[in-house]
């Protein structure tokens, strides 16, 4: 009986047939274009003008759960995948900021790690802050994005180029954005916002194939 159109199997390891065929599927698989829906592809035309991210903290680089240590501090965990994909797109010349109305050393230190070209915490007036960037910046709203999962980045969310937010967000933002990511704050949300805009601005698969050798 043949396997796969490469002859018999000759005992439990591959013949030079089957390798050779493994190769030239991994290699189509390779180059074959990843599958986005239709709200990615939608939201493509307002991603391709950025050139500033901004990002809340709580529910969107991190899951949004707080957990206080005996010491009166809290700690905060962050998607390693998410790194990745702001170093990527700040290599692409976007650059990266965070706007959160909390204060924590664990969000210092991932701005630090990161290269976070705007970091302002304990902001509850988190426009003000915003409209203060566009004038440092010299930047028009239409170029800076924003991704927020609560009422309190409305107020952004509703003047940038590209409103964001993560599937955790509450209804009331899903609703107003113009892209609402797969992923959940902390899980690679913040990743899937970078390869958009990268695909966008025709910079994604640049980007992978410096890893891809």
């Amino acid at each position: 009986m043949q396997r796969d159109g490469c002859g018999m199997p000759g005992g439990g390891y591959p013949t030079d047939c089957e390798l050779t065929e493994a190769l030239r599927n991994r290699a189509m698989a390779r180059n074959r274009p990843v599958e986005r829906g239709a709200a990615w592809l939608a939201a493509l035309p307002q991603a391709r003008q950025i050139r500033l991210l901004l990002l809340d903290v709580d529910g969107v680089l991190t899951d949004g759960t707080i957990t206080y240590t005996s010491g009166g501090g809290e700690t905060k965990s962050f998607n390693t995948q998410d790194g990745l994909g702001i170093k990527l797109l700040q290599d692409s010349g976007v650059a990266v900021g965070i706007i959160t109305a909390r204060t924590s050393e664990a969000v210092a230190r991932r701005a630090q790690d990161l290269r976070l070209a705007h970091v302002f915490q304990g902001k509850q007036d988190k426009l003000t802050v915003y409209e203060s960037i566009l004038k440092q910046t010299g930047l028009r709203p239409p170029q800076t994005g924003f991704m927020g999962d609560d009422l309190m980045d409305l107020p952004i969310l509703n003047r940038v180029g590209l409103a964001v937010a993560p599937a955790n967000a509450v209804a009331e933002i899903r609703q107003r954005v113009h892209y609402t990511t797969e992923r959940g704050g902390g899980h690679g949300a913040v990743r899937e916002v970078c390869d958009l805009i990268l695909e966008a601005q025709g910079n994604l698969a640049r980007m992978q194939a410096t890893f891809d050798r």
